[in-house]
């Protein structure tokens, strides 16, 4: 899965209707209701939108037929495998009727097409672990787990060396222990407490 970076704007005419898209990254459901309440324009024909956060997702056809407008957007969400994000579509009626596959198209496309060029991450699945180095290894052990793309959360120092809280992608904790084990010639301690969604 990815996420936004930041938050991105599109905009595009359709047969005369003028279709403004605003997406952005959030962390709740409440984040979302914010966003969608903060950038939906009063005057507009249609406010419709979707969010995805986590496994909890909602879409709003805010007036037009049901099924053409929120879940579209949603399904561009999904077809970028975007998640933690909402999407709003803004609508200015241009007197010509787009029909139900038009209004489909209309706005699924332009939520893709926003989504398409927007910066993402991919979420990277990570282990916080707790690990300790002597002295004398220190700045050989943290120069290698640096280069390995550890994220180093805490560091302290007492008597006999350094000890490290860390997050490391989920995929490199079984290499980097053994590495980190060699490296300290087995005198470090080395334990994964917890695994959770970070980037």
């Amino acid at each position: 899965m990815f996420e936004l970076i930041t938050a991105v704007s599109y905009e595009e005419t359709i047969k005369k209707s003028l279709f403004i898209v605003h997406a952005a990254p959030v962390a709740s459901v409440d984040e979302a209701l914010q966003f969608i309440e903060a950038h939906s324009q009063a005057d507009a024909t249609h406010n419709c939108w979707a969010f995805r956060i986590g496994d909890d997702y909602r879409f709003n056809d805010d007036g037009e037929p049901g099924g053409t407008a929120g879940r579209p957007i949603l399904a561009a969400i999904e077809g970028r495998e975007l998640t933690n994000i909402v999407v709003l579509v803004i609508r200015y009626y241009g007197g010509i009727k787009l029909g139900t596959g038009g209004l489909v198209r209309a706005y699924g496309g332009t939520a893709a097409k926003c989504l398409h060029e927007a910066p993402k991450r991919k979420i990277v699945a990570m282990s916080r672990v707790y690990c300790d180095c002597p002295y004398s290894e220190m700045e050989r052990v943290k120069v290698h787990l640096a280069q390995a793309g550890v994220q180093l959360v805490a560091e302290e120092f007492d008597e006999v060396g350094v000890k490290w809280e860390c997050l490391i992608p989920v995929s490199m904790v079984q290499e980097l222990e053994v590495s980190h084990r060699n490296l300290t010639r087995g005198q470090a301690n080395w334990e994964i407490r917890t695994a959770e969604e970070m980037i």
